[in-house]
């Protein structure tokens, strides 16, 4: 499982205007909704919410990773939020975040749902993916930058 098979262009937003963590979990969530012709808003916005209350998804400098689970969606899907001024978002580091990768997982997907968290880890070790991705102005592009480092990774594994 790889992140580009989750997360299509369509669930990416570029420009975010949240300001804070709670802000950008309703704007991820309305753009997932609106993307995907989903009308479970409420629940999508409750798993991740109930996630993120155990412990800040805020996990790497400048990157979140808010993940929840829900049989209101049928298979896995990620969405991607780029923000230019920053979030305020109770991180680990305490510093605002930039990139925000939605995870959102059918209940009984658990191991796919960790798999795809574990590579979306590995990508974040790279620092020109965050640097490349964050500079990135449309969906078509951010998603080229997405596959161009899953390339670099899955090459470097071989």
């Amino acid at each position: 499982m790889i992140l580009q098979d989750v997360l299509l262009p369509e669930f990416i937003k570029v420009e975010m205007e949240a300001e804070d963590k709670e802000e950008a979990f309703e704007e991820l969530v309305a753009h997932y909704c609106h993307a995907d012709n989903s009308h479970s808003h409420d629940d999508i916005l409750n798993a991740i919410v109930r996630r993120e209350e155990k412990m800040s998804t805020g996990i790497h400098k400048g990157i979140a990773v808010p993940h929840g689970k829900t049989n209101a969606v049928k298979t896995l899907r990620g969405v991607l939020g780029i923000s230019r001024k920053g979030i305020e978002y109770d991180a680990l580091d305490g510093e605002p975040v930039y990139l925000l990768f939605m995870i959102i997982s059918p209940l009984e997907d658990s191991e796919k749902y960790l798999r795809l968290l574990k590579h979306l880890a590995e990508l974040m070790e790279i620092p020109q993916f965050q640097v490349e991705l964050q500079a990135q102005r449309d969906p078509q592009s951010a998603f080229k930058i997405i596959r161009k480092f899953e390339e670099m990774l899955s090459a470097d594994s071989v």
